[in-house]
């Protein structure tokens, strides 16, 4: 397994930025679609709790996803394993979010694990490098999204 950790100080207090993860309707406010991400479907219950289900269809295959754990407002976990296109394997994603206060900011820490089956071994860097950088956007765009936040607090 391979983890890829990435963390942000957010001027925004913990319960806001949770409800901002969990709100798969309202996600197109912040998180704009990607060449990886082109939005979250199917979602089995509103608002998003333990057990939710979902979908993120994307170019090389689908994640479905379930929340496995909802403790508000310090950690939102997602297991969504990746079937990939064309038979190639299924990714083991899980995605998790802690939000701890700090002061007037939240450190938030989102480490996404990925299992790679072997079949797609040889492509391990390239899909690595795609986790990566999606995960950096992510927290980037959330963090830029709940800093404005702030000041209407």
């Amino acid at each position: 397994m391979i983890e890829l950790p990435s963390e942000a100080e957010i001027r925004c207090p913990p319960e806001r930025i949770f409800d901002l993860i969990v709100d798969f309707d309202g996600q197109s406010r912040w998180l704009a679609r990607s060449s990886s991400f082109h939005g979250t479907a199917d979602v089995s219950s509103d608002p998003v709790t333990l057990g939710t289900t979902y979908r993120e269809p994307g170019p090389l295959g689908v994640r479905h996803g379930t929340v496995t754990e909802f403790e508000r407002p310090t950690r939102v976990t997602f297991h969504q394993p990746m079937t990939m296109r064309l038979h190639a394997g299924t990714i083991d994603v899980t995605l998790r979010y802690v939000l701890a206060p700090h002061g007037a900011f939240t450190h938030v820490r989102r480490a996404v694990t990925i299992a790679i089956p072997w079949s797609l071994k040889a492509l391990q860097p390239v899909i690595v490098r795609s986790f990566r950088t999606e995960s950096a956007r992510t927290l980037e765009a959330l963090k830029a999204y709940a800093d404005t936040l702030s000041s209407t607090a």
